[in-house]
């Protein structure tokens, strides 16, 4: 019968790798909806539908258009606390004298007194944490803002042999920050949310079976 039970117990161990996680999947793209085109009228010189400029750059400027943003994300961050206190107490009071006597019951002195007390505390801690993200990916202009800042969203989805990677970038970019090769870097990226995620092999071998997060959670039981 024990040997039993440790059977299913090491069956059940071993099957919480094995089975299957809800795959992550990037956030939700919003519906690129592009404004209807001009509709083009005949003229000699200028036609309401085609728009050439001859002293702009090639930058995002309109709903529809396209920017790469630079991934340029790199964050550290570091904690380190150390508490220590130190209390000593120390009381000796001497009792009164009679005739040149202390009083005593027995031969123990009855109004001599003896206290001492210490208390003391050590604490330390520290913490340490590192990301990095370098690339690019191309956005969309998905609206253009009053004060002439754009919104942009993009996604990219890369299928590799051994599992697949996602890539979300979305925020606010002004216009001035855009480069004149129709770049921008991550970090001028306002209200910036970029994910990053995959699917695959490799990363279900990074991840806990449920019985091991069970007992890595603040419901295990010691």
């Amino acid at each position: 019968m024990i040997r039993l039970i440790t059977v299913l117990a090491c069956c059940a161990l071993s099957a919480c790798g094995l089975i299957p996680h809800k795959p992550p999947k990037p956030d939700p793209a919003v519906a690129r909806v592009l404004p209807p085109p001009t509709p083009r009228t005949d003229g000699a010189i200028y036609q309401q539908g085609q728009q050439i400029e001859l002293f702009a750059d090639l930058k995002a400027r309109r709903v529809g258009d396209v920017l790469t943003i630079r991934l340029t994300e790199s964050t550290n961050a570091s904690k380190s606390a150390v508490t220590k206190t130190t209390k000593t107490t120390t009381v000796n009071n001497t009792g009164p004298t009679v005739l040149g006597r202390t009083i005593t019951t027995g031969g123990v002195p009855i109004f001599t007194t003896t206290l001492a007390g210490a208390d003391s505390f050590d604490g330390e801690g520290s913490s340490t944490q590192g990301n990095t993200l370098a690339g690019s990916l191309t956005v969309t202009v998905m609206e253009v803002q009053s004060n002439g800042n754009l919104m942009v969203q993009g996604d990219k989805t890369l299928k590799l042999n051994q599992g697949d990677e996602f890539v979300h970038v979305s925020g606010v970019v002004r216009p001035a920050d855009i480069a004149t090769d129709n770049t921008v870097t991550s970090d001028k990226v306002a209200d910036a949310h970029i994910s990053y995620s995959g699917k695959g092999v490799i990363d279900s071998s990074n991840r806990m079976g449920w019985l091991a997060r069970f007992f890595n959670s603040v419901f295990a039981p010691y």
